[in-house]
């Protein structure tokens, strides 16, 4: 079965959608969109590191991303910049740095689309094991610390009053972003990977009634909108990645229809005193 490109790339596109979605649950109720942002444009730096060092693509990745989430920590200490800006200063510096650093490697050829935007078709066996393997680490892991970072969401010091370790579940929780977009970086593409993230998620919040149900609706959501992103691709001869989000949309505007039929659907029941 693994012997087949599309359903390669449809099992990595599921795999990395089941666990994207869960996580971007955290980055919609924190508002943390931009430091995902951030943290995906410092991945071609990584990527150029990699590159430089000849060392392993996802090491590279992983590690520049995790530098950048806690760099970014350590500044926002400092009062003197306001945290959007340094989200900014950092999301443009990494992206540029990582091109300029490409570009003087002239020794080596590098697709810069597949990593700008993804190339799913191109993932081997490896990459799917890879993929499922660190992904069944995340999402232990996020399970784990779900009830301290959850708590420090809603309420920090009451967390706080409790007991929870929520400094540590907050950067354990970095951590865990920086390994999904090194992962998601060939799926996806270092532009695209924060919609894998957010879009599915915002989708869920429709939907659902607790924190976990959310979770659960967004990796269906995620792993509906890989399946069909690729499936049109192949249809209409598209890019993958950005097909991949398209379909993620898709089903968010879908929501956004459904919300508002729904109430009035339940009203002219009410009236006419049907079900």
């Amino acid at each position: 079965m693994l012997d087949d490109f599309f359903v390669r790339a449809l099992l990595a596109g599921i795999g990395v959608a089941l666990v994207a979605g869960p996580l971007g649950c955290f980055v919609v109720w924190r508002r943390m969109a931009y430091f995902g942002d951030t943290m995906a444009h410092s991945a071609l730096l990584g990527v150029a590191i990699a590159f430089l060092f000849d060392i392993n693509l996802t090491f590279g990745v992983f590690a520049v991303a995790t530098s950048a989430s806690l760099g970014l920590v350590a500044l926002s200490r400092n009062r003197s910049l306001p945290a959007d800006a340094l989200l900014g200063i950092l999301a443009h510096s990494t992206l540029a740095l990582g091109l300029v650093l490409i570009a003087f490697m002239t020794w080596i050829r590098i697709d810069l689309m597949s990593y700008l935007f993804g190339d799913i078709l191109a993932v081997s066996r490896t990459d799917v094991m890879i993929i499922y393997g660190v992904g069944a680490v995340v999402l232990a892991i996020l399970v784990a610390i779900w009830r301290p970072l959850l708590a420090g969401t809603i309420s920090p010091e009451i967390a706080v009053a409790e007991g929870l370790a929520t400094e540590r579940a907050r950067l354990v929780f970095m951590l865990l972003m920086a390994a999904v977009i090194a992962g998601a970086m060939k799926i996806v593409g270092v532009l695209l990977i924060t919609s894998l993230l957010i879009i599915p998620a915002a989708t869920a919040r429709r939907f659902a009634s607790t924190p976990e149900r959310m979770a659960m609706i967004a990796a269906i959501v995620g792993a509906l909108a890989a399946s069909g992103g690729l499936f049109a691709s192949l249809e209409f001869d598209t890019p993958s990645g950005p097909s991949i989000v398209v379909a993620a949309l898709i089903l968010f505007l879908a929501s956004l229809t459904w919300r508002m039929v729904e109430p009035e659907r339940l009203k002219a029941e009410e009236v006419t005193g049907t079900e």
